[in-house]
């Protein structure tokens, strides 16, 4: 089966995919019978590329590699906005790897309804239309007969979504409990090791893990967002950004840290999404939780979510929430539901 993609949005997470489609390209043909031509880039700061045979994705990553734009790429056509990829596109899944925007979604809502609306299946990373119009993305996906799908959006490659969805599936969620920010989950447990709030962010900054504006993780704006698709997706829930109880790290001292120790706990930023009475409460803010509890125990840069069911009881996933291979491989992942369910 020979599955035509476009990419909108080409920055770490876009060249993440691209990358496991030039490491799996045999594996894919010969375990699934898939091959994945990639027949559109397009990126803000890259250029944009179309090309309906399939563009070479080690010449593109070379160009990226060498400080040039990928419209250098020879033989193909050029000099195009994303809605006029989407529109011209031939590609059977549109990927919509854009930046995150949690006030509007833009660019990247406009990109996946436009898509949706042209009968295209989409892939997303982008955690800001997932979290402001879910339910009338589904609407549109559904009233075309395509797929949405966005597993990367909360843990990366770790499939929270789909574990929720579909493993668990005829189990009723009641609570959903995680740590799902790796930035404050490695500031936290540095400090845990002695190392002052301040000197934490620098290293997570130095290690990549920490924007140069680390907002959106120590405020806890991005578990916020995060808690809110895991809640109206998993738990039928109707909830909006503003909606969630929200408290970062920046007042968590090195003091805060070793009284939680003296009472064998530890501090963790815990988002949390309960449904009491047939109504859904959230929360993201810093936890004293005891060492028996499984999410005492995730450490750095890994997130976790503890699924409480009806008839499974709690089931704890933990794995890697971030990174561009990561995330690049959740897109794949999804990629391949897609076709398995369209074949």
């Amino acid at each position: 089966m020979k599955l035509k993609i476009a990419i909108i949005g080409f920055g770490v997470v876009g060249q993440g995919l691209a990358r496991h489609l030039i490491s799996k390209k045999q594996y894919l043909r010969s375990r699934y019978n898939i091959d994945c031509d990639v027949v559109a880039i397009c990126d803000l700061k890259h250029g944009s590329i179309i090309c309906d045979s399939g563009v070479d994705l080690v010449k593109v990553l070379r160009l990226i590699d060498y400080g040039r734009r990928i419209d250098e790429y020879e033989g193909v056509a050029r000099g195009f906005s994303a809605l006029e990829v989407i529109d011209q596109t031939t590609a059977d899944i549109i990927v919509e790897a854009t930046w995150t925007n949690l006030e509007t979604g833009e660019p990247g809502l406009t990109h996946i309804k436009r898509s949706l609306e042209r009968g295209i299946h989409v892939v997303t990373s982008n955690k800001g239309p997932i979290a402001l119009a879910y339910k009338e993305l589904r609407r549109i996906a559904e009233s075309k007969g395509v797929f949405l799908r966005f597993e990367a959006t909360v843990m990366s490659g770790t499939p929270a979504i789909n574990l929720g969805l579909e493993c668990l599936a005829g189990a009723e969620i009641k609570c959903l409990r995680g740590i799902l920010n790796g930035t404050t989950n490695y500031i936290l447990t540095e400090m845990g090791r002695g190392v002052d709030y301040i000197e934490a962010l620098r290293k997570a900054q130095e290690l990549g893990y920490a924007e140069a504006d680390p907002t959106a993780d120590v405020e806890a704006w991005d578990p916020v967002a995060k808690i809110v698709i895991l809640s109206n997706v998993l738990m039928n829930g109707d909830l909006r950004i503003k909606d969630v109880e929200r408290r970062g790290i920046t007042n968590i001292s090195l003091k805060d840290i070793d009284e939680a120790k003296r009472r064998s706990k530890v501090i963790k930023l815990i988002a949390k999404a309960e449904k009491i009475d047939g109504r859904i409460t959230a929360s993201v803010k810093p936890e004293e939780i005891p060492l028996t509890d499984p999410l005492a125990h995730v450490d750095g840069v890994l997130n976790a979510l503890t699924y409480v069911t009806d008839v499974q009881g709690d089931v704890t996933i933990i794995g890697p929430g971030a990174g561009g291979d990561s995330a690049g491989y959740a897109l794949l992942s999804d990629i391949l539901a897609i076709a398995h369910y369209i074949t």
